[in-house]
């Protein structure tokens, strides 16, 4: 009797093992995964990889280095910054280098990239515009990604093409 009664106590634990199993899966599970989602939009939305599934950087280029061709421009640029209404009266400049990624695998490289020195002006123009649209204390206090993106964006749009993939500054200095 004694035997019977430590198989049904066994048996009892077994099934309340299995209850709790059960209940575990169905409410902690999909409240971790709710959270795992939820930190991956907040890291996608500020450009972080933490290598969770899915949380990967929106807008990142997916152009192999070995297909990407540089474009430096010989001279650096000085590029007068908007005056700041709260700042200090003085003219500020911005000195940068810029590099330009190509990527070679695009369908418009071949066309665009025999007339790219003969456009360097153009090119020039829109970056002055894009940098010379922030006020010294914005481009102290702004991201170099955020204006490497808009410069970006702007060159997209003005080739209507993507061949252009990437814009770096090789040097950069505000005064």
């Amino acid at each position: 009797m004694k035997k019977n009664l430590i198989s049904v106590i066994i048996l009892a634990l077994l099934v309340v093992n299995t209850v709790m199993t059960g209940f575990m899966m169905f409410s902690i599970i999909p409240a971790n995964q709710k959270v795992t989602e939820l930190v991956g939009d907040i890291s996608g939305a500020i450009k972080l990889d933490l290598g969770i599934a899915g949380s990967g950087m929106p807008g990142a280029s997916e152009v192999a280095i070995a297909d990407i061709a540089p474009y430096d421009f010989a001279d650096q640029m000085t590029i007068r910054l908007r005056p700041d209404p709260d700042g200090d009266g003085r003219d500020h400049f911005a000195v940068v280098g810029v590099t330009l990624s190509l990527n070679t695998k695009d369908e418009d490289y071949a066309t665009y990239s025999e007339n790219l020195a003969s456009q360097e002006g153009l090119i020039k123009g829109e970056i002055d515009k894009v940098i010379g649209s922030y006020t010294y204390s914005e481009m102290s206090s702004a991201r170099k990604e955020d204006i490497q993106d808009k410069i970006l964006a702007n060159l997209q749009e003005m080739y209507n093409s993507k061949f252009i993939c990437g814009v770096s500054f090789s040097s950069w200095l505000l005064q």
